[in-house]
């Protein structure tokens, strides 16, 4: 939160950089219209489709009349659909004009103008402008674009009038307002293809629910005019397929019912021919009637048979009777069973000429002539009896004859009904099949005419296309609050990021794994950068009464200090020793300001340049050319005459480094430095060396042995973390005497490494800077 709170400017200018361009965006975007259509996909209870010709032949099993919506939907997306669409409206020509941020699209009848193109293929691109020309008879046509070829020549065409041009022929036709129209019309045209599949990408398809045959289409355009015609006419070309396909179905289920028609009637007619001749040829008009006649002529006939042999038995018993001696003056049997009359006649004549005989005998002898005549009369009458029936039994016997013929015929056409049965069965069987096929096929051809004669769609529309007059894109609210998010987040992310991949010493906390003690923290100076080298400065900030948030700093170290010195003082001057790691770290200016802090308290302070290679204290006096090296080097004698006051500053004196020497490290080696330093502990409260980095060179660690403190800077920003271990090492092992830590160069009071100044707090509330 403190880091944020710090760079605070970082956020004010993301947001103001992101909203600007997403306001710039959405100003420059044409906005963009949804309409939707809902489709309602005709179904009767077992899902099929109430007028699909392919039903036609349903109780065949020959087609499948489900419809599945699904596949609807992908008809309804198909390229091919979308392709009659864009055909049909033009929606590969687009024209448009000059609008305040974006241009502005013409279409319906908000465009002045209609151009063709004759030339050009389906899939080949081209653009042109045209510019309206007084009088309002033609336009100039220019700007022309083809494929890569490009033109600036300019065409005069007049309208409904057909001109060459660098794009090919092409005509111009007015429309409404092409009278008053002054602006200039941008005309882009683009292949069938890609804008079919430009619209095809745009179109939505999906069902209402997984429970309905509903379709919910829905466009998106920057046009609400187009938008509502894209999908008026796909319904309508979905509609016309429909119709196309179902038509061509029942054209082809026709052909298919005609074809089969003139089959099954030739093969009906062979089945009528066979049954036919094998009727004629084994007389058999009805094969039930002809076994009922066969059964019923053997059943007379084996009766017929019955009585003749009957009465061929009682014929020959008549005839034994006649011809054996026993039957001689008797009386012939009468009603014999004998069915011929004239036999009968003949029996009952011999019968009433055998009573008168007896009779003639009963009264006289057979001797008598009348006796013997009768007995003539009657031999002759019996050997004519004798004969007839002989006759009889002759006409018996061929009567019995043809009978027996007749039954054995009869018996053989019963044995062979049955066969003849089974072939007219299988033959009538197939007949009937192909009979009701037939009739069936010429039941569904006339259906199938009627369906032809009336179709109906399948589809009814329940909502035509509509939607908002809002723009449902760019949604000015969602990029907006995105905007706004990412100008949060970017510079929470930059500052997060950058702390993550800063390996240097950050602030206070960072130092809270050493255990030497820490001096102060002394924030950066205004108007510095941490890379900046404060020995270029020649301006002491320390000043008698100001309270900004440097001098306050100072103060606090300078409190931390004497504490420090006082619980270690000896009654002399303490030596304290300024250094660090790294060139940089602000040592000299913490060395002068600090000695102006205590100088400002009345305190009498020196200051030794001890840096012999730089001089970088030395740069705070308007003159240093003579020095502690002049000194060393014996140039010069007396230090007091090389000790400067500095101005504005009572009681603060500096030894500046003199000439830079070119050995610095033997210099400082020479007891001559002891001698000043242990001279100079008599004359002043407290001294101050400013030296070089450690382990760069030996220097710091030459005059370490004449102090009685080190003060170690570490500055923010410029010291990696990784040398803090060092820092603990060298005060662990006593390298340097009484260390102490001071960190440098924090940003603010909000670095959440860093010390939070309360007393800031008070400065901004009725203090003052002085």
């Amino acid at each position: 939160m403190y880091l944020c709170l710090a760079k605070w400017y970082w956020f004010v200018i993301s947001l103001v950089v992101l909203l600007g361009f997403t306001a710039l965006h959405l100003l420059t975007t044409p906005p963009v219209y949804t309409r939707s259509a809902s489709l309602l996909i005709k179904e009767d209870s077992k899902g099929n489709s109430l007028s699909n010709s392919a039903g036609v032949l349903g109780d065949l099993d020959l087609f499948q009349t489900n419809t599945n919506v699904n596949n609807e939907m992908q008809s309804l997306q198909s390229p091919a659909v979308m392709y009659d669409v864009v055909k049909r409206l033009h929606l590969n020509i687009n024209y448009s004009t000059d609008g305040t941020f974006y241009k502005q699209v013409l279409y319906g009848q908000a465009c002045p103008y209609e151009v063709e193109f004759f030339d050009l293929l389906d899939n080949e691109g081209a653009s042109l402008t045209i510019l309206p020309v007084s009088g309002n008879k033609g336009v100039e046509l220019t700007d022309f674009v083809r494929g890569e070829d490009e033109s600036g020549q300019a065409v005069k065409a007049l309208f409904n009038d057909t001109v060459s041009t660098p794009v090919g022929r092409l005509l111009v036709k007015p429309m409404a307002g092409a009278e008053t129209w002054k602006e200039a019309v941008y005309v882009s045209r683009s292949g069938l293809q890609s804008t079919a599949a430009a619209y095809s990408d745009k179109l939505n398809v999906a069902l209402n629910d997984e429970k309905s045959t509903v379709i919910n289409l829905s466009l998106e355009d920057v046009c609400i005019q187009r938008a509502e015609d894209v999908l008026n006419t796909l319904i309508a070309v979905y509609n016309e397929n429909w119709v196309k396909d179902k038509n061509q179905i029942a054209v082809s289920t026709s052909m298919f019912i005609n074809e089969r028609l003139g089959v099954i009637e030739q093969e009906l007619g062979n089945v009528d021919e066979n049954i036919s001749s094998y009727k004629s040829e084994n007389l058999l008009p009805d094969v039930q009637a002809a076994a009922s006649m066969y059964m019923t002529q053997s059943s007379e006939t084996s009766s017929q048979i019955l009585a003749l042999n009957t009465q061929l038995a009682m014929t020959r018993y008549v005839r034994n009777y006649l011809t054996g001696g026993n039957s001689r003056n008797q009386l012939l049997p009468a009603n014999s069973g004998i069915e011929s009359s004239g036999i009968e006649k003949q029996i009952a004549d011999y019968n009433a000429l055998q009573l008168q005989r007896n009779n003639l005998v009963a009264n006289s002898s057979e001797s008598n002539p009348l006796v013997v005549d009768l007995d003539q009369s009657l031999q002759n009458m019996r050997r004519a009896i004798i004969s007839s029936i002989d006759n009889h039994i002759t006409t018996l016997n061929t009567q019995l004859r043809a009978l027996q013929q007749s039954e054995r015929q009869t018996t053989a056409r019963i044995a062979a009904n049955p066969s003849q049965g089974k072939y007219l069965l299988s033959v009538e069987r197939q007949q009937k099949v192909k009979e009701a096929l037939y009739l069936f096929l010429l039941q569904k051809r006339e259906e199938n005419e009627l369906s032809q004669a009336f179709t109906a769609y399948n589809t009814r529309v329940i909502m035509p296309p509509t939607g908002s007059m809002v723009p449902t894109a760019p949604n000015k609210k969602k990029f907006l609050l995105i905007a706004f998010a990412l100008g949060l987040f970017i510079p929470i992310g930059v500052i997060f990021a950058r702390e993550q991949l800063n390996t240097k010493v950050r602030g206070r906390k960072d130092l809270e794994s050493l255990s030497l003690p820490f001096a102060g923290e002394i924030p950066l100076a205004g108007g510095k950068k941490k890379g900046d080298k404060e020995e270029t400065a020649k301006t002491v900030l320390i000043q008698q009464g100001s309270r900004d948030i440097i001098n306050e700093a100072f103060r606090v170290l300078r409190t931390n200090l004497e504490f420090m010195l006082d619980a270690g003082h000896t009654g002399k001057a303490d030596v304290i020793l300024f250094t660090s790691f790294n060139p940089g770290s602000g040592k000299t200016f913490l060395a002068i300001n600090t000695a102006a802090s205590f100088s400002l308290k009345g305190k009498k302070i020196l200051v030794i340049d001890g840096d012999l290679r730089r001089g970088s204290l030395s740069h705070y006096l308007r003159s240093h050319a003579k020095g502690l090296s002049d000194y060393l080097g014996k140039r010069e004698e007396n230090p007091q005459t090389l000790i400067q006051e500095m101005p504005g500053y009572p009681g603060l004196h500096i030894l500046p480094v003199g000439t830079i020497p070119p050995n610095p490290t033997e210099l400082l080696a020479e007891p001559r430095l002891s001698m000043l330093i242990e001279r100079m502990r008599d004359e002043y409260d407290c001294i101050f060396i400013d030296c070089p980095p450690i382990e760069i060179v030996a220097d710091t660690q030459i005059i370490e042995k004449l102090a009685d403190r080190t003060l170690f800077i570490v500055r923010a920003g410029l010291l990696e973390r990784d040398m803090l271990p060092e820092l603990q090492r060298a005060y662990q092992e006593k390298r340097f005497k009484n260390m102490a830590v001071i960190l440098n160069g924090t940003e603010g009071g909000g670095n959440r490494y860093g010390y939070r100044y309360g007393y800031k707090y008070g400065y901004h509330y009725g203090y003052g800077k002085k």
